[in-house]
């Protein structure tokens, strides 16, 4: 098929004439597809199913420190899973806390610390700018937060190697940048994995502001594809040669790894941040369900144990992953409309168009049946400056639906991209 900004008027006149037939035909099914959220099938929560069968007896109410885990107390949760993490992060079990369900809620709960209390100097509500650094594309959640108090965002490009760290280098000699968020293996939603060189380059960061966090969510640090991962360098390792591990804050869950809505979260800082999150949790919770943490211990055990499990969500994600990948490859491969990325890993495929407004891709599968993460929401303030990105999330529908949904993806990139060539 000829590239379309190759084709003259009459050509793009047909094809976009032969398109909208093809449209109106699926606007007919009545079809109703979503992939708009990085959710795990119901496939995916099945193969912990165990974990709800775990029982606690009498005696495993005692974790190996003696604590009784049905009472108050073991604010940092149970030794047993903070080994776990300990282990996957490769971070000292001292320098873990662990939390809920959620690790988004200890970030929320950490910037809005910041804004209330400060890190070491006045609180950041009380400082005339607060700004933060955001890789683009990226994680709504994120932006979510700081949109909430108030906090500015700075947009940085998202390259092949991770965050385009000539502009953060220069964006941190500002003392009112207090942070930036950062997911750095298998990033949302471009699937990016920081190199050695550029998680280097954050170690090396000499920021203007003292009070100045890296919030480090290392959300997607197990969940690979294949036995050839991407690797990522321990940013604690790497910042111990430059006596920067204060400037990093890392967060990690089981969410994508047991149950999204009964797992375990984890914060992993240096000892002066994990002494002051710690004293500020004393203060807003007795501690968090260390039953459940107990559970996941026995269902676990070690990052073996994660790593046995993590091969088994692979085999149920990577053949939907392929499929899109394929109707992309297969539908617009050869029209210079757009391009994608490939990850090695993760949750999501970051897709571009290049000759057409995103925004009008979303419309057109919005009223063709298919429900898309919404267009701009890979940007602070849901803004899209060159209103191109769109995030595909494969994983919670079935391999045939996601088939038909990529294929109605790839019809409304057809159409938006001739109506922009055509004027219409």
């Amino acid at each position: 098929m000829m590239e379309y900004t190759k084709m003259n008027e009459e050509q793009l006149k047909a094809e976009l004439k032969k398109i909208r037939r093809q449209y109106e035909r699926i606007k007919g099914l009545g079809l109703n597809l979503d992939m708009s959220r990085g959710k795990p099938s119901p496939q995916q929560l099945s193969l912990s199913e165990e974990l709800l069968k775990t029982e606690l007896t009498s005696d495993d109410y005692f974790n190996e420190q003696g604590m009784d885990c049905r009472n108050y107390g073991g604010l940092d949760g149970v030794i047993e899973c903070k080994r776990i993490f300990s282990e996957i992060l490769e971070v000292n079990t001292d320098n873990i806390i662990l939390g809920g369900v959620s690790s988004l809620n200890l970030m929320y709960d950490f910037i809005s610390q910041c804004m209330t209390h400060g890190i070491g100097d006045e609180p950041w509500m009380l400082q005339d700018d607060v700004k933060f650094i955001c890789a683009v594309p990226g994680y709504d959640r994120h932006f979510a937060i700081a949109e909430y108090f108030g906090i500015e965002m700075i947009n940085v490009d998202m390259t092949e190697t991770g965050p385009d760290m000539d502009a953060v280098e220069q964006l941190v000699k500002d003392s009112s940048v207090k942070g930036m968020f950062c997911v750095p293996k298998y990033s949302n939603p471009t699937g990016v994995t920081y190199s050695d060189e550029t998680v280097r380059r954050f170690a090396a960061l000499k920021p203007a502001a003292s009070d100045f966090r890296v919030i480090w969510d290392n959300a997607y640090c197990v969940h690979d594809f294949n036995d050839t991962p991407d690797k990522l360098l321990n940013i604690f390792e790497v910042a111990k040669e430059y006596g920067s591990e204060d400037l990093f804050i890392e967060f990690a869950s089981t969410s994508k790894i047991t149950f999204s809505g009964g797992g375990i979260s984890c914060v992993a800082a240096s000892d002066r941040n994990i002494k002051m999150i710690r004293y500020r949790m004393s203060r807003q919770t007795i501690g968090n369900d260390k039953l459940n943490q107990l559970r996941h211990y026995k269902f676990l055990r070690d990052k073996e144990g994660v790593m046995r499990l993590m091969k088994k969500h692979a085999r149920l994600i990577v053949p939907k992953f392929e499929k899109v990948l394929e109707v992309l490859d297969r539908e617009l491969g050869d029209l210079g409309v757009a391009h994608w990325t490939r990850p090695n890993g993760g949750y999501f495929i970051s897709f571009n168009a290049t000759s057409c407004s995103a925004r009008r891709v979303g419309e057109l599968c919005r009223e063709a049946g298919v429900t898309l993460t919404n267009v701009g929401a890979t940007f602070p303030y849901n803004k899209d400056p060159n209103d191109r990105n769109i995030r595909i999330a494969p994983t919670l529908p079935p391999v045939h639906e996601i088939e038909k949904a990529a294929e109605v993806l790839c019809l409304c990139v057809k159409m938006a991209t001739l109506e922009h060539l055509l004027g219409k």
